[in-house]
């Protein structure tokens, strides 16, 4: 190896030094953040307050680093997306030292948790710092593999924030007003720092194999009145315009029946149900809250949902076009695949006419 190489291995091992003391740091501040809360600590909440301020000196020495580097050794390739990458995770890791003060500044304000609360407070705190310390682990380490795996946690997490979304609702007479959005902010706190780690790790796979990150993939539920017609004629034109950016379903108020006219005529403009079988939506709210968009193309979706789950958009297409027994299909399959059209444009960033 020669002198200059030598040179930037060191510079390297400094910078990645640098990032594992950060989120030392910041994971130590979410630990005594959550303890502070959970344990009803002011003195450590205020302490940990403070503390912030060495995470940012560390944050901001490291942003230094990155950028002497890129200035001394003018990086290419490899090393390029590595400073690109550090970078990127130094703002990810700067922002969960912020949840942690956050939550510090809520725990002062809210009685020590008790019960449910406190049950889910601990159970989604794990999950995060869980998230997050392999994060950071498979960044260090460049291993594109953990960081690909330790991205599912994310949906659990989110799946633990509805569930705490809906009990905190049911709850909602015994707390203040005050306390109800105090909790919310913690858990929604929780949530954003798996949000960061899943960050961190895009970032790791991107250092290490030059990918970028892929279209986000969405969920998507269609809802009409029975199920025969407008939800799935939805579900099927979004399945077979842009299958690689979502999963796709529909469901109705009830079960109806597809009749033979209406196989046919969708049949004729390239759209085939004959395999649908309608089904009414069910109530589970755990099923809803897996979905990103819940679009309604009868009504709106609160007349179908009691409860729109947390993270969920809910959407009203009203259509000009009616969907009659005898009616020409054409022009209804028009404005429902230009509103499809339409929707996913939106999702993907782009432009649409």
């Amino acid at each position: 190896m020669s002198h200059y190489e030598e040179r930037i291995e060191k510079d390297l091992s400094k910078i990645r030094q640098q990032l594992a003391l950060l989120a030392s740091q910041v994971a130590s501040a979410l630990t005594d953040a959550v303890h502070a809360l959970l344990a009803d600590d002011d003195p450590l909440a205020y302490a940990t307050i403070l503390a912030d301020n060495r995470v940012n000196a560390v944050s901001n020495e490291l942003d230094r680093m990155c950028n002497a580097f890129i200035g001394v050794h003018l990086p290419s390739g490899g090393q390029l997306r590595l400073m690109s990458a550090v970078i990127h995770a130094n703002v990810a890791l700067e922002r969960v030292g912020d949840y942690a003060v956050t939550i510090c500044r809520e725990a002062v304000r809210l009685a020590r948790p008790q019960g449910t609360m406190a049950r889910e407070i601990e159970l989604m705190a794990g999950e995060s710092r869980q998230m997050l310390q392999q994060a950071v682990t498979a960044f260090v380490e460049g291993n594109a593999d953990q960081a690909r795996a330790t991205m599912n946690i994310a949906d659990q997490v989110e799946r633990t924030f509805d569930m705490a979304f809906v009990d905190l609702l049911a709850a909602r007479d015994d707390f203040k007003v005050q306390d109800l959005f105090a909790y919310l902010t913690v858990f929604n706190s929780l949530e954003r720092v798996s949000d960061q780690a899943k960050n961190i790790c895009e970032d790791a796979v991107y250092a290490v194999t030059g990918e970028g990150r892929g279209p986000k993939f969405h969920r998507i539920l269609f809802l009409d009145e029975d199920n025969s017609l407008l939800g799935p004629l939805a579900e099927a034109i979004a399945r077979k315009n842009f299958a690689q950016f979502g999963e796709y379903h529909s469901r109705g108020r009830r079960a109806g029946v597809c009749t033979p006219h209406t196989l046919a005529a969708l049949q004729e403009v390239g759209i085939d149900l004959a395999r649908h079988q309608p089904q009414a939506l069910g109530r589970h709210h755990q099923e809803l809250a897996s979905y990103q968009l819940i679009v309604s193309l009868q009504g709106p979706v609160s007349s179908y949902v009691e409860q729109i789950p947390f993270h969920t958009v809910a959407l009203e297409w009203r259509l000009a076009q009616s969907p009659g027994e005898d009616a020409d299909l054409r022009p209804l399959t028009r404005e429902v695949s230009a509103l499809v059209n339409r929707l996913m444009a939106t999702l993907r960033g782009e432009e649409s006419d």
